[in-house]
Parts: C-alpha cells; sequence; structure tokens
C-alpha cells in the first residue's frame, strides 16, 4: 500500500484546515485499502456467478452460502480472520481480505441474475452463427450483463468504501480513526470530516463506475445519467450494522 510521505499520529487543533496532511494521509490509506476488495469482488464473481447461473442445482446454494456470509457482523470477521490466516490483527491484509468476501456476496448473486437476464435466442443465434461455448460467454452474454454486473459494482464500491472505516475500531487506519478518534476525544469536527469524506468518496466511485459502464457498454449510454441514492442506503446501513457489532 502506498502511503504519504507525512504520518501525523493525531488531530490536532479545531478545524480540518490545521489537519490536512493527517487527512489526506488516511485518505491515502483508506482507498489503498478499499479498491482491491472491489476490482477482486468484480473479477472472482465472474467465474463463481457462471457457475451459479449455469447449473439449476448449484444457484441455489451458492447464493445462499454468499448471503450467510454477508450476515456475519464486520468486527468479529476481521477478529477472526487472522486466527485463520495467521496475521496479526491490525494487518491490513484482514479489512481487505473480509471486505473483498462481503464484496463477492453481492456480486455473485448480480453476477448470475445479469447472465440470467440474457435472452436465450440470443444465446442460441450466437451459437447457429459459429461461436464456441466459450466465446459466446466472452463475447456475447458477459457483455449484455454488463448493465447488471455494473449495478451490482456500484452496490460494492459504496458498501466497500463504507465498511473499511470500520477496521478503526481494531485499530486499523482508515477514515474511520477520525470517527474512533473524534468520539475519544469529543471533538464534532473530527467525526464530520470522517462523514463527510466517505460519503464524497462514496459518490465520487459510484459515478466513476457510471461512466466507466458508458464508456465499456456504449448501448447502455442512452439511459439518463442517474447516481442512486439506494445503493448508498443499503451500503451504509450495513457499515453502521458491523460498526455496532
Amino acid at each position: 500500500m502506498l502511503y504519504l510521505a507525512r504520518d501525523p499520529t493525531s488531530w490536532s487543533g479545531t478545524t480540518p484546515f490545521e489537519n490536512v496532511p493527517y487527512i489526506l494521509n488516511l485518505l491515502g490509506i483508506h482507498m489503498a485499502t478499499a479498491l482491491p476488495p472491489i476490482v477482486l469482488s468484480f473479477l472472482l464473481s465472474i467465474p463463481i456467478g457462471w457457475l451459479a447461473n449455469r447449473y439449476s442445482w448449484s444457484r441455489g446454494a451458492l447464493l445462499t452460502l454468499w448471503a450467510v456470509l454477508y450476515a456475519i457482523p464486520s468486527v468479529p470477521l476481521f477478529v477472526v480472520l487472522p486466527l485463520i490466516i495467521g496475521t496479526g490483527i491490525q494487518d491490513p491484509v484482514n479489512v481487505v481480505i473480509a471486505l473483498t468476501l462481503y464484496g463477492l456476496a453481492l456480486m455473485v448473486r448480480s453476477t448470475a441474475d445479469g447472465l440470467a437476464s440474457v435472452d436465450p435466442d440470443i444465446t442460441q443465434s450466437a451459437t447457429a452463427v459459429g461461436y464456441s461455448a466459450r466465446g459466446r460467454f466472452w463475447r456475447v452474454e458477459l457483455p449484455l450483463a454488463g448493465p447488471v454486473l455494473t449495478a451490482g459494482l456500484r452496490v460494492v464500491a459504496v458498501s466497500t468504501i463504507s465498511l473499511t472505516t470500520v477496521g478503526a475500531v481494531l485499530g486499523i487506519k482508515s477514515l474511520g480513526r477520525l470517527f474512533t478518534e473524534g468520539l475519544q476525544r469529543n471533538i464534532p469536527s473530527e467525526i464530520l470530516t470522517g462523514v463527510v469524506l466517505t460519503v464524497v468518496i462514496a459518490l465520487l466511485f459510484d459515478l466513476l463506475i457510471v461512466l466507466a459502464g458508458r464508456l465499456v457498454l456504449p448501448w447502455n449510454r442512452a439511459r439518463p445519467l442517474k447516481v442512486s441514492t439506494e445503493p448508498r442506503i443499503v451500503a451504509f446501513g450495513r457499515g453502521v450494522q458491523g460498526a455496532g457489532a
């Protein structure tokens, strides 16, 4: 992970302007922690989602498994993971793995639903014109499932950015440290700074995914640009649940 050169240890003063280096440092760490799980959960969900969609017996089992996993509160998962993988409890790797699992719990269903939404007539036509099963998946089915995958990725991104803050409860650096320190030292401006920055980052990620989706999926450009509030409500609700666990 990349960190800024200066690493102030705590909030000083009363306003965010007096703490810009500290805030930027936590922001950089937060982004470096949240981005890998978003990418990994998207990439890993493709083969798992394909398996869930390809075989009827596997769909219910896989989707139920990931749904149960997502129901596990985040703090207990952060505590148990080091015992399983042999890392320290404050190792950021624990957060990355846990958030990847949570992201997969959301993306697997989106991928399976997206692939299931492809019109069977289209897949049959692709086969008729000579596409192999592999070529049909990568060049026909996956692109047509793109809008559903994009919607799922938006939820995963916002959820991951939110849940990254929960690691601060265990002493893992992120914007969540502004929450814990602000509460411990009774500094409302520090808490508010952490909340605002987390929301802003989530909005920016959401917007970037929408724009990237329109670039990669040009047939989807006709839809009006809208940054949905529903993913944020779901994601931040999940973050509050994890923080309170």
